[in-house]
């Protein structure tokens, strides 16, 4: 079990940096990017749990975060189609791309509680990384009201995910 969380600390790792990076130094546009980015990286995670995971909690937690993540983005897409703004790739969302894409790969080859623990376990990290991101760079960096209300209504939704995954976490035995 090694292996899982020397990945989800790497991964964690990953984002957090990618956030650090592109500090003071995104628009709208890029943080729509990044926003959207960071739940499609959620709703694949949560797709690849329901696929894979026989637990009912674990199912549970991953419908959420389809459910959750999608309502979040569509939201998202509709308010750049309002305002007219093309979502702007960068570096903070191909890097968590990237590092999402080696974790599915990553998590492919688990099963059974492996694959359950190591799933929780990064969404713990994950959420983590995303909520200190979204609170310390892309809400103060929005300058749209729309958009930052958006990330706000996101945030506390989101803090709710990592909650619910720490404490899905400490129960997995």
């Amino acid at each position: 079990m090694r292996k899982p969380v020397l990945t989800i600390a790497f991964v964690a790792a990953l984002a957090a940096s990618a956030f650090a990076r592109e500090e003071q130094k995104v628009n709208d546009a890029q943080i729509a990017h990044i926003a959207y980015t960071a739940g499609q990286i959620d709703i694949a995670a949560g797709k690849q749990a329901l696929a894979k995971s026989q637990d009912p909690m674990v199912r549970m937690f991953a419908e959420e975060m389809v459910r959750d993540h999608t309502a979040v983005n569509d939201q998202a897409l509709a308010l750049v189609k309002k305002l007219g703004v093309t979502p702007q790739d960068n570096p903070t969302s191909m890097s968590l791309s990237d590092s999402a894409a080696q974790k599915l790969k990553d998590y492919e080859k688990l099963s059974g509680h492996a694959f359950d623990v190591a799933y929780i376990q990064n969404e713990v990290a994950y959420h983590k990384a995303v909520n200190g991101a979204v609170s310390g760079m892309l809400i103060p960096n929005a300058q749209n009201k729309e958009l930052t209300d958006l990330l706000e209504t996101g945030l506390k939704l989101f803090t709710e995910h990592q909650h619910h995954a720490e404490h899905l976490a400490a129960t997995a035995h």
